[in-house]
């Protein structure tokens, strides 16, 4: 009876039950509920879809925790809500949608996912956001106690009871607030929100570290030794024995905070303090990250994870240095300023100057095609990337590095693994990491490939298309006209049967993707004329189509059928 619903729960040890029937977690917090919007396809988009301009507490957008997977302390914001007024009268007045009341817009707090198959994690509601019905909330009565509840929540104790309290997959608001908070609790000293702020802190910063995060500043890699180094290995190095201490250090806070609880409520027999080093909820944690249970023998700081998991960590580390070079490209960052550089709208206020180091493309148009058609294509920028990023003379071994963790073939050089990547998986890496709501546009002439090239979405403007045939598409069908009349010759003079069959084979390939190209070319000139522009607060699933069978993979990001 002691228990919130009285719930049947044949398990639970008298120790635990002791528990009930004394303070909760509720009375020391309050919700108001969150924000349901009715209608999320028109209220809610990824923050990278809109101008980053309209994104922050005062103005269109507003950061939007909607939930998400496993993870503890922060992040899981990927999404921003409609902030207008008009928006915030819909949220009050519509009979399905709900809002918060204006004195919980600014405030601190704890928010979680509602429904979860898994453990239950809680994180840190920052004062910028607003939390989603599926990332329901808590306030602080005392905002003093915000910190030292957030890391009641997270340890084993209130796991355990949670899973007492709300049996089924669903968290809801009343089930946190019924977990047991007693009052021996404010004896604890203040040690316990200093822990808990160390961990938020250390969770903040991993979630920074990637470009999914609102705050992103810089690739870690490029800042992870203390001087300036000649080589991306070194400096890839420095970051995974960074990453070592970083997991140790949440791991050592995480059972520190465990033990106190338990000892506090005399549970040595119930409970142990160690946490499982997959249930470390860093991404720069390869057990984490991969989902691969491991005891304590299968890792260390000194000798890292097993070779699988580092393996594969490093291959994901090259893909985001990949990605990263290519938001230098296309303006997003620079290596002279941290943060987003250019994330507005239509190329309006682009400014060259900001990137002095390392240009940014003239107009947001890359070239990703499989062979060298053109001097500033994605291959070769990248390549002049990391000759600026590290020192040039050591840039062979820095490609070499990059490229043999890129799934080279027997044989190729590391430019030609690059430009493979570059051609044949980037975009689908990139649809995963975005979302499916891409900000690099991949427009494609078809499957043999004739012609591929990114446009980045906060720079495309009503000449984007006209520019990018006359700049590429009308240029390159010479190029390979040129080409394989050239191949004629060649085949004719060849010295033997095979070298005339490989020539021949080079030749049919380039006639087919001549074709398609001639055909591409006729729809991007009718795209082109249509001058057409977007609305970015439409988000990307809408202005994606716009484009006929201009773009790849358009079912995917549109849904269409």
């Amino acid at each position: 009876m002691k228990i919130p619903g009285s719930r049947l729960a044949y398990s639970l040890s008298q120790g635990f039950r002791d528990l009930f029937g004394k303070r909760v977690v509720g009375d020391l917090t309050y919700s108001e509920g969150a924000i349901k919007t009715g209608d999320n396809d028109r209220f809610l988009r990824y923050w990278w879809e809109v101008t980053s301009i309209a994104v922050g507490p005062d103005r269109q957008w507003r950061l939007h925790p909607k939930g998400g997977g496993f993870r503890m302390w922060s992040g899981n914001v990927e999404w921003v809500v409609d902030w207008t007024a008009d928006a915030r009268a819909h949220y009050k007045q519509d009979s399905i949608a709900r809002t918060l009341p204006q004195r919980c817009w600014d405030l601190p707090g704890i928010s979680w996912t509602e429904v979860s198959s898994g453990e239950t994690s809680f994180r840190k509601l920052k004062e910028e956001e607003v939390a989603n019905n599926t990332a329901l909330c808590l306030f602080a009565k005392n905002q003093d106690d915000l910190h030292r509840i957030l890391a009641y929540l997270n340890t084993k104790v209130a796991r355990h009871v949670l899973g007492v309290v709300s049996p089924t997959l669903h968290y809801l608001v009343g089930d946190v607030q019924g977990v047991p908070f007693p009052a021996e609790l404010d004896r604890i000293p203040s040690v316990l929100t200093a822990r808990s702020k160390d961990c938020v802190a250390i969770a903040e910063a991993d979630w920074d570290a990637y470009e999914r995060s609102w705050h992103f500043q810089s690739l870690p890699i490029l800042a992870a030794s203390s001087d300036l180094s000649p080589t991306l290995e070194f400096d890839y190095t420095a970051w995974i024995t960074q990453n070592r201490t970083t997991v140790t250090e949440m791991k050592r806070l995480e059972e520190e905070n465990n033990r106190l609880f338990i000892d506090a409520y005399s549970l040595q027999d119930e409970l142990t303090p160690e946490v499982p080093i997959d249930q470390i909820t860093l991404t720069v944690n390869p057990a984490y990250r991969y989902g691969k249970k491991l005891s304590d023998n299968d890792w260390s700081v000194e000798h890292g994870f097993p070779e699988d998991l580092e393996t594969r960590f490093r291959e994901d580390t090259m893909q985001e240095l990949v990605s990263y070079a290519i938001g230098c490209i296309m303006g997003r960052y620079s290596l002279d300023e941290p943060g987003l550089i250019y994330a507005h709208s239509g190329n309006q206020g682009f400014d060259p100057n900001r990137y002095r180091r390392f240009p940014a493309d003239k107009d947001g148009i890359l070239p990703i095609t499989d062979t060298d058609w053109f001097e500033d294509d994605a291959a070769n920028r990248v390549v002049e990337f990391i000759s600026v990023a590290w020192d040039k003379r050591h840039l062979e071994e820095n490609l070499n590095f990059l490229a043999v963790n890129l799934s080279p073939k027997r044989g190729e050089s590391s430019r030609d693994t690059i430009r493979r990547h570059l051609a044949d998986k980037f975009f689908q890496d990139h649809l995963q990491t975005y979302k499916k709501r891409p900000i690099y546009w991949c427009f494609s002439s078809g499957k043999q490939k004739a012609f591929q090239c990114l446009v980045y979405l906060h720079r495309y403007n009503d000449g984007t298309l006209a520019r990018m045939r006359m700049e590429y598409v009308v240029p390159l069908q010479s190029k390979m006209a040129a080409r394989i009349d050239s191949l004629a010759d060649d085949i004719e003079a060849a010295s033997s049967g095979a070298q005339a069959k490989r020539l021949q084979k080079e030749r049919d390939k380039l006639a087919k993707q001549l074709d398609e190209l001639r055909h591409f070319d006729e729809q991007l000139r009718h795209y082109a004329d249509q001058r057409i522009a977007l609305d970015l607060d439409d988000g990307v699933k809408v202005n994606y189509g716009k484009f006929g069978n201009l773009l790849a993979e358009v079912k995917a990001v549109t849904g269409t059928k």
